[in-house]
């Protein structure tokens, strides 16, 4: 490591050399990924015990959250007055409220059940934007190649095919509800839209708004949601375990509202799972740009009642999340700042790496550069540079027209990104996997679907910038319609309970599972708050 007397010279390099030559490197992408990339770890991957899974590899963290027992206890679901609507979506984010409003446009009735508030989502932190090919020199094919590559060819052909092909009217849908997206320099009101390439591009076809694309994208749809008096919102109201009838299918959900600790029973024809990643695990030890709500509760609740997982062992780490000052660790430094130049630089003053490389690649190169001894390590923090004054020299007004979020975080690192490059390190950032999907978010059980990051086989194995904002809108627009039309369908449900939580304890008892972890987790462990206990002082509905 890089000491902090050498801290001084290694920033003075940078003045010297704004643009350092890239030093070659001697392994393949695949030998760097395997020697340095925490999925590649030795302690990165268990077998699953029990499920439709078993025998598959799972992150260890996660394992102990998709084996959990419910986190329900003995509560007599008869005492509760139920809901009923036609789709109950569990999620407030980006993929939630698009498929509410697709629900809704085909003619369905829905409840929107969040389990902080409607808008509190990885969503509003995507910074660098949403991809659709719509240049002259790109294509729907192009777009769907560079996805399918940058996954490691892991991805489902089908679900990538639906992702591209759908890029474009996605995003005449946003502007058309009122998204502003980036103008190109001098273009008038109406013109073309500003692009930008992504790492693992062959084509500039990121649309942004500055650089907070999903921000700007959330004030609109969480607005549309709340305007819509045929969506009805549930906020600070976790879903804490799914309701199956007696053939196995997916008939709502039981919630707790937080605010007057009471259960709640929603009965629905359909059911989308809308509720993100897992970030908040922090799974191998990583700081996480995550929001505080990411906690895997989509897969265990899926799991539990019987639906198939995919990838479960592929996660996405940014490569530029804040490593200095030590509270502010895992914060996102978008990708928005490298596609328009900003350069890496480690301890030495070398460019060690293509910083438009796939993701997963440029993070293992941080990792081994930090591994091998030329990170810059400061106030015990460790880190390379993210060269933001080599940019700035020449291009200053970036940071007031298109990094704005950028310079809002450096201030309160304490640092001017003129004039002193940011520590970073590679933040846990993305789910590469997740339930398993079909092309309109049907999982393999009946009247459950799901969209956004709890499901998997789109991404395959690394995703791509710009690609997780399309995904939300794709398929969380395709989830809510097939929703609205199996809803309209009778399905002649028996009985709705628990069964499904019964027939899953048994099989944790028969695999000798015992003991373990509660689940759906719900918010992450860092203070005194025990949701089990919050619910047992609420009495029983």
């Amino acid at each position: 490591m890089i000491s902090a007397i050498a801290f001084e010279q290694a920033m003075a390099s940078l003045v010297r050399d704004a643009d350092p030559v890239l030093r070659p490197d001697p392994l393949s992408r695949e030998e760097l990924l395997e020697a340095y990339h925490p999925d590649a770890g030795p302690e990165a991957r268990v077998s699953l015990r029990v499920g439709p899974n078993r025998g598959d590899p799972c992150h260890p963290a996660l394992a102990r959250v998709v084996e959990g027992d419910a986190l329900i206890g003995d509560v007599d679901l008869a005492a509760i007055a139920p809901m009923s609507t036609d789709v109950l979506v569990v999620g407030g984010g980006g993929a939630g409220a698009a498929a509410a409003l697709s629900a809704r446009a085909a003619g369905a009735e829905v409840v929107v059940a969040a389990k902080l508030r409607i808008g509190d989502s990885n969503t509003v932190m995507a910074e660098g934007g949403i991809q659709a090919a719509l240049g002259e020199d790109d294509s729907l094919q192009r777009h769907f190649d560079d996805t399918m590559r940058g996954g490691h060819r892991a991805a489902d052909p089908a679900l990538v095919a639906r992702l591209a092909g759908d890029g474009p009217d996605v995003v005449r849908w946003l502007i058309g509800l009122g998204v502003d997206f980036d103008l190109a320099e001098g273009a008038a009101p109406g013109a073309r839209l500003m692009r930008k390439r992504a790492g693992g591009t062959t084509a500039a076809r990121i649309l942004s708004h500055r650089d907070f694309t999903g921000l700007e994208i959330m004030r609109v749809l969480r607005e549309a949601v709340e305007l819509d008096r045929g969506v009805t919102v549930l906020n600070r109201s976790p879903a804490i375990e799914l309701l199956s009838d007696e053939y196995g299918r997916c008939a709502g959900a039981v919630l707790y509202d937080l605010e007057h600790r009471v259960f709640k029973l929603v009965r629905a024809g359909a059911v989308i799972l809308a509720t993100g990643g897992a970030g908040r695990l922090h799974l191998t030890g990583f700081a996480t740009s995550n929001h505080y709500g990411a906690t895997a509760d989509g897969l265990a609740l899926a799991y539990r009642i019987g639906a198939r997982l995919r990838e479960v062992d592929s996660f996405q780490y940014h490569p530029t999340g804040v490593a200095h000052p030590p509270h502010l660790a895992g914060g996102l430094i978008s990708e928005a700042v490298r596609s328009v130049g900003a350069r890496l630089i480690n301890g030495l003053g070398e460019r060690f790496i293509d910083e438009l490389a796939p993701r997963d690649v440029v993070t293992a190169a941080i990792l081994r550069e930090c591994a091998q001894g030329r990170g810059v390590g400061r106030d015990g923090s460790v880190g390379v540079f993210l060269d933001t004054p080599g940019l700035l020299k020449e291009r200053p007004q970036l940071l007031d027209k298109q990094l704005v979020s950028l310079k809002h975080l450096a201030h309160r690192c304490g640092v001017d990104p003129c004039v002193d490059p940011l520590l970073v390190y590679p933040t846990l950032h993305y789910q590469n996997g997740g339930v398993a999907i079909d092309g309109n978010g049907a999982t393999s059980v009946e009247g459950l679907y799901c969209a956004g990051e709890v499901a998997g086989g789109v991404h395959g194995r690394n995703r791509l910038m710009g690609n997780a904002l399309l995904d939300i809108f794709v398929f969380g627009r395709r989830a809510g319609a097939a929703a609205a039309g199996q809803a309209g369908t009778p399905l002649a449900h028996g009985r709705i309970g628990l069964g499904h939580v019964q027939r899953w304890r048994r099989e944790l008892t028969r695999a000798g599972v015992t003991g373990g972890s509660l689940s759906p987790v719900l918010y992450p462990a860092y203070g005194n708050f025990e949701l089990r206990s919050h619910m047992a002082a609420g009495g029983k509905g």
